[in-house]
């Protein structure tokens, strides 16, 4: 593919934005994708090599259809989510304008983290006013702002934590036994519902909402996560979650499902159910 025939342009291809381009390359659509080093960007997507955080891409001339904005910044900074969301995205907002073309639709991935604290308990949907607790997060809420004065029309979709069932942290900390705060509130969705969510918000024949929550169907709390993967698992489980200590916010993805998109791993069961044979367990 010539990167002058792309007709998605993804901002940032990293773990989740590999598995959006993919599925979008299914569908049969041709993706330039904008990466650090370019060379990482999975076939059939075409990777440009640029540092969004330094400099500005050379785009060349596309037959623009969708943009995708899926930036990754690290460490968890205000000053790297600066120079990557905010003053990375403008720099490839500016080239992108500087071709001429707009998209006919957008979707930037941020986080369910704008909404901060909020009361224990709390059901937050898309009608709750952001209100970030820390520096990444209110930079994560100025670049949804950037974007949507340089994008109109475009949508946001606010993931909760990905997880991909693989071994991770949380997985660790259950197989050693080692786990505090059972009562908090947790949300998540898998990376790939979350990639089938973006691809779903871009290609559905309906114009979507400016935001949605991405989330699985059921928040839980953290014991009653981490005991279902100690069963998975075969080890001790930690001590179960007490109802009435419970705290933390619930995030509801009402919205988003009554777009038509159905999780694949509706909840944490579904998601970690394959968690022992990936980590070499059991």
């Amino acid at each position: 593919m010539d990167a002058a025939d792309a007709d998605v342009l993804m901002i940032g291809c990293g773990d989740l934005g590999s598995r959006i381009g993919l599925r979008l390359a299914e569908r049969g659509h041709r993706v330039l994708a904008l990466r650090r080093r370019g060379d990482l960007v999975p076939a059939p997507l075409r990777g440009l090599s640029v540092d969004l955080t330094r400099e500005s891409p050379d785009l060349p001339a596309l037959q623009l259809r969708h943009l995708v904005v899926a930036l990754t910044a690290r460490p968890r900074s205000e000053d790297a989510y600066r120079a990557t969301y905010v003053d990375g995205m403008r720099r490839a907002l500016d080239a992108l304008e500087a071709t001429g073309q707009r998209p006919e639709r957008a979707v930037l991935v941020s986080s369910t983290g704008v909404h901060g604290d909020v009361p224990d308990g709390t059901l937050v949907d898309e009608s709750l006013v952001p209100s970030p607790a820390d520096g990444p997060a209110r930079v994560l809420l100025e670049a949804e702002e950037l974007f949507a004065e340089r994008v109109p029309g475009g949508t946001v979709l606010r993931c909760s934590g990905l997880y991909d069932g693989a071994r991770s942290r949380l997985v660790d900390k259950v197989a050693a036994g080692d786990l505090d705060d059972p009562g908090r509130w947790t949300n998540r969705i898998h990376r790939d519902d979350a990639a089938a969510a973006a691809v779903h918000l871009l290609t559905r024949p309906e114009a979507p909402e400016p935001v949605y929550l991405g989330n699985d169907d059921e928040p839980a709390p953290l014991g009653d996560v981490a005991g279902e993967i100690a069963r998975v698992l075969g080890v001790t489980p930690p001590p179960p979650a007490d109802a009435t200590r419970a705290h933390g916010k619930r995030i509801s993805n009402a919205r988003l499902r009554a777009t038509g998109w159905v999780p694949t791993y509706p909840t944490y069961r579904e998601g970690y159910a394959g968690v022992a044979a990936s980590s070499g367990t059991g």
